[in-house]
């Protein structure tokens, strides 16, 4: 099996408590046409670089339907800054349009084989994949950007559409596992295309 979820899978099921206070499983979207969850972090740059792009992009969707959950699965004892505190803080200061996850077990990272952060996952109604990989093609520095996948993969998804590109590779720093070096990857973790 390979280490990310592949396309036409379903989604794992969760249930991790949020930065608003509540504890959330996959069940709290149900009536969501479409889910998109995405690992990301604090204190990554490619997160901090595209951010304002990925909010942009939850604006356009959210009203029609598609529910966004982004998920913290960093370990806290490699970057103190991604610590359930610091998610608290940072979704005070810059208010952001999902529902923000902590992980701190990394069960559900490990379920969803998330690589980097940040890392999408697009699932349709019944919560099968539809599509994996970067939100846009330059997360770091936007200003370059000429692709927004997750735009792209939504608006073909909700036109009835079969999705152009369904695998691309995620852009960014991987996800810190605890226990290991800051740069360590599992074995069985590889690019998607």
């Amino acid at each position: 099996m390979p280490f990310t979820l592949s396309i036409g899978e379903k989604a794992p099921d969760f249930f991790l408590p949020a930065t608003d206070g509540k504890n959330y499983s996959l069940k709290d979207f149900a009536s969501a046409s479409a889910l998109v969850i995405f690992f990301t972090c604090n204190h990554c740059p490619y997160v901090i670089g595209s951010d304002e792009v990925t909010r942009h992009t939850v604006e356009k969707f959210q009203s029609k339907g598609v529910a966004f959950v982004a998920i913290n699965s960093n370990s806290k004892n490699t970057y103190p800054e991604d610590s359930f505190e610091h998610m608290v803080a940072r979704m005070q200061q810059h208010h952001f349009p999902w529902i923000y996850l902590y992980d701190v077990t990394q069960q559900v990272a490990k379920a969803y084989g998330a690589l980097r952060t940040p890392h999408f996952y697009v699932f349709d109604k019944n919560r099968t994949l539809i599509y994996t990989g970067r939100g846009v093609d330059s997360p770091r520095e936007t200003s370059k950007m000429k692709v927004n996948d997750l735009d792209r993969v939504l608006s073909e998804h909700l036109a009835g559409e079969p999705i152009s590109i369904p695998l691309t590779n995620p852009i960014g720093c991987n996800v810190k596992w605890e226990g290991r070096p800051p740069h360590w990857m599992p074995d069985d973790a590889c690019n998607l295309v």
